[in-house]
């Protein structure tokens, strides 16, 4: 007879009370398993932490946002402010552009304001002025701002002299502009109706 280099291996005879026994294991384990459970699957993580999460990455349909943004508006110690803003696409190439009529943030008064287009920037998606629709120095104020069939509208509101008070614009005009492929076009809309 041979031993076996590892005897209590080596034993070969089961009797009865070995599968009670092993049966009796197998069902406390499976007992113990069904009380014990992991939590629900979730899809997003716990935050473990307070750090912020990076914003997720902008897409060809997202349009641009105008925070963060530096508008070429020079307004001293006080801060540009988005007053309007509308989005669409408005050279047909399937991504959307922003337009944002921006002023000062003036204490009094009526500050000019001046329209600006954006779009995103090819390399890194950050969002960028590429036209400059009203200057700040035509003294207007921009309202009912909308994009309509890859055209932006605007009701333009002005001053007939230099006499009238910023606080009183006495004189409105509807404007509009159209890409050409090459530059953004002025016109007068057609339905419009003199005030």
């Amino acid at each position: 007879m041979q031993q076996s280099a590892v005897p209590e291996l080596a034993r070969t005879d089961t009797r009865p009370i070995h599968w009670v026994a092993t049966a009796t294991a197998v069902a406390g384990v499976i007992a113990l398993s069904s009380l014990v459970q992991p939590g629900p699957a979730t899809a997003a993580q716990p935050a473990t932490t307070t750090e912020a999460r990076p914003a997720p990455a902008p897409t060809a349909t997202t349009p641009p946002g105008t925070t963060g943004v530096a508008f070429p508006l020079d307004c001293g110690p006080v801060k540009a402010v988005v007053a309007h803003k509308a989005d669409g696409d408005l050279d047909g190439d399937g991504r959307p552009e922003t337009v944002a009529v921006v002023h000062c943030d003036a204490a009094m008064g009526t500050p000019p304001d001046a329209v600006y287009v954006l779009t995103r920037n090819a390399t890194d998606g950050s969002p960028r002025v590429v036209a400059t629709l009203v200057q700040p120095a035509e003294r207007l104020t921009a309202t009912d701002l909308a994009i309509r069939d890859r055209t932006v509208t605007t009701t333009l509101l002005g001053y007939s002299t230099d006499d009238i008070p910023s606080c009183c614009p006495d004189v409105r005009k509807p404007a509009a502009w159209h890409w050409n492929g090459h530059a953004f076009l002025r016109s007068t809309p057609a339905d419009t109706r003199g005030v």
